[in-house]
């Protein structure tokens, strides 16, 4: 699918530290975003674009991670790092989706009560109601923990797979 080496190294740590930075650094600028609209304005499309990008280096990893593993030696703790790979890729979905749909949810012009919902200082961009706002932020917080949870788990366990006992 992706690349396997990258200069004649095996592209899989290489690829890994993207994942390491892109995945957590979408999840906290999703919760942001939900959480302060003002920061929504600024983030714009850059939001969902930053998701994607961490969502497309998942699976480069993931891909390149399973060339690596047929070529070095089996262990119970490179099983363990293998298998627990897999389950990030969902958590990057659920960060993407979020982020496009609050994207989407930012600029779809909102109604309370025949006006519109703006708050003064802010400008015309839409701004959700409260009930909205308050959803959005506890579905960001919960997908953003899980995402940055899981890939700390499995990074921890791929640097023990490599480092123990060396």
């Amino acid at each position: 699918m992706g690349p396997t080496t990258f200069n004649g190294i095996p592209a899989h740590p290489l690829i890994v530290h993207a994942v390491v930075v892109l995945v957590p650094l979408a999840a906290l600028m999703l919760v942001l975003c939900a959480a302060w609209p003002s920061v929504m304005r600024r983030m714009g499309l850059a939001l969902p674009v930053l998701s994607l990008a961490a969502l497309v280096t998942v699976p480069l990893a993931t891909d390149a991670g399973e060339w690596l593993e047929e070529r070095v030696q089996e262990s119970a703790a490179l099983e363990r790092h293998t298998e627990m790979g897999e389950n990030l890729l969902p958590w990057a979905v659920a960060l993407f989706i979020g982020s496009a749909l609050l994207w989407l949810l930012y600029r779809r012009p909102w109604r309370r009560g025949g006006t519109g919902a703006q708050h003064e200082g802010e400008d015309t961009a839409a701004v959700p109601g409260v009930a909205l706002r308050v959803a959005a932020v506890v579905l960001a917080v919960l997908v953003a923990t899980g995402a940055v949870v899981e890939t700390y788990r499995i990074g921890d366990s791929g640097a023990k797979a490599v480092w123990e006992g060396v």
